[in-house]
């Protein structure tokens, strides 16, 4: 498998979930990998199963809402790869709740990871495509990102942000014919660990956040429940040719939930 022979990634918030899984994938299919995640340990332990499998891959500690860091971090891939081709920004919160009872810290938190952290990759990652010859900028939003849900407003306004960042960027880039294309994944309901920190109070009250599979029955015109390899799917044909004359637009992975 080598449709992506010869290029480089980053995958923000790569050490589980969706992330892990693009990692893997853009691995499977040759390329080399950065995972980037604040979660060292799952991190490298993403790093060791891309090896295992024959992948390259190596390890970068990265809050996606630190600029520094993001600096760092497309400094050392193209220092260790020299380039890069492939920029994935998937790292993401979900934080549920009234719009009227969300405090202004758990606001801005939520943005500053899902929709400055996207803003921050694309600043620094763009650049570095265009040094390399070609690139692909490929932002993890969310059918939250196209349709309204009561009780996610604040995650629906950053995953909004990310569907139109994207094709402000993706229009930039062919205006100043930038070879860099900028599409966005809109995942519907996926077996992650994000729906476990969505509402971390009933956690700690000991009661179980959702029933995933029940959801997915009553809400996915399939009845099916998503896996983050459905994702990473997309992203490695969003990271290869075959998706060569597509920019500034979305692919909705959702079980036809926005149908």
């Amino acid at each position: 498998m080598s449709r992506l022979e010869g290029r480089v990634a980053v995958v923000s918030g790569g050490a589980s979930g969706i992330g892990r899984a693009s990692a893997m994938g853009l691995a499977a299919e040759g390329a080399r990998v950065v995972v980037a995640d604040i979660d060292s340990d799952l991190g490298l332990q993403t790093c060791s199963d891309i090896e295992n499998m024959g992948g390259e891959a190596t390890f970068q500690t990265l809050d996606v809402t630190d600029e520094e860091q993001w600096r760092a971090c497309i400094a050392a891939t193209q220092a260790s790869y020299g380039g890069l081709n492939i920029l994935v920004n998937n790292a993401g919160i979900a934080v549920g709740g009234s719009i009227l009872t969300m405090s202004l810290e758990d606001w801005q938190r939520q943005q500053a990871i899902n929709l400055d952290g996207v803003f921050l990759g694309i600043k620094h990652g763009i650049p570095a495509m265009i040094d390399s010859g070609n690139g692909s900028v490929i932002n993890i939003s969310s059918v939250a990102g196209i349709k309204g849900s009561a009780n996610l407003a604040a995650y629906n306004a950053t995953k909004g942000g990310v569907r139109l960042l994207t094709k402000g960027v993706a229009r930039e880039c062919a205006a100043n014919r930038w070879p860099v294309r900028v599409n966005s994944v809109h995942p519907g309901v996926i077996e992650t660990p994000i729906w476990d920190k969505m509402n971390p109070e009933l956690l700690e009250s000991g009661m179980n956040t959702m029933d995933l599979e029940t959801m997915a029955e009553q809400a996915v015109p399939t009845g099916q429940l998503g896996k983050p390899l459905d994702i990473a799917n997309g992203v490695v044909f969003l990271a290869s040719d075959e998706s060569s004359y597509m920019t500034g637009t979305e692919l909705i992975i959702d079980g036809g939930l926005c149908a």
